[in-house]
């Protein structure tokens, strides 16, 4: 995410296939690829909820001949943050991407924890296309501790995001815009069907130090039209 939920403040994903996966990512590889990174943010903003404040996430991942398999995290600097550990499993070919991510948060029942009714993780779903000029992400719960609709049933909770790369002024832009399709207390505890829950802009830039070494330095403002939101987020990747 990295999610307020009714009975617990979850974070989720937001590095790994957040945005769409990038359409370098996305061909295929011939050879064993593999990367490890953290970034520190001033707070965690996900698909247009606030998660928490300052954190640091790590990530790491391999990839071969389209396939990848990443591992992200979240570990906020207050001692009542909850802790996250994503698994994403991950194919791209061309501009297409397909995923299956596992979330677990610390703040319930262990990780070994895997019952319908009795589980701190969420399973989620992505397919999405990267056009080059746009990219369109499909997202859905499929198992876990999913949100409920206004029935009280499980909503099978989904996410659907377009977004735009663009450079401006010497800088790397991102504009996103997404949006809740259905009913579900997974997102913003609502239950009253289709909403648009992040509308953003950001920008990245390297910041040279030496002649060999630069500082990656991102920012982002979001908006949430469905709670009224807005955040504004710094960030490093190290």
């Amino acid at each position: 995410m990295k999610r307020k939920r009714i009975n617990w403040k979850p974070a989720t994903l937001a590095l790994l296939l957040a945005a769409g996966t990038a359409s370098e990512s996305a061909r295929a590889q011939d050879k064993v690829e593999a990367s490890v990174g953290a970034d520190l943010v001033s707070s965690y903003i996900w698909r247009g909820q606030d998660l928490g404040d300052v954190s640091l996430q790590p990530s790491l991942s391999i990839a071969y001949k389209g396939f990848s398999l990443g591992a992200w995290g979240s570990v906020g600097f207050e001692g009542s943050d909850t802790k996250e550990v994503d698994l994403t499993l991950g194919y791209a070919r061309g501009g297409f991407s397909i995923s299956v991510t596992d979330y677990w948060f610390d703040n319930g029942p262990g990780y070994f924890h895997f019952k319908a009714h009795d589980t701190s993780h969420v399973f989620e779903a992505q397919v999405g296309y990267d056009f080059g000029v746009l990219s369109l992400n499909w997202y859905t719960n499929f198992a876990g501790n999913d949100g409920v609709n206004a029935d009280g049933r499980r909503a099978y909770s989904s996410y659907v995001a377009v977004v735009v790369p663009f450079r401006l002024g010497g800088l790397e832009w991102t504009a996103e815009a997404g949006a809740v399709p259905w009913a579900t207390t997974f997102y913003n505890g609502q239950t009253n069907g289709f909403s648009v829950c992040n509308v953003s802009l950001g920008a990245a830039k390297e910041i040279r130090l030496t002649d060999r070494f630069s500082l990656p330095l991102f920012a982002k403002v979001t908006w949430n039209p469905r709670t009224e939101g807005t955040h504004f987020v710094i960030g490093l990747s190290l």
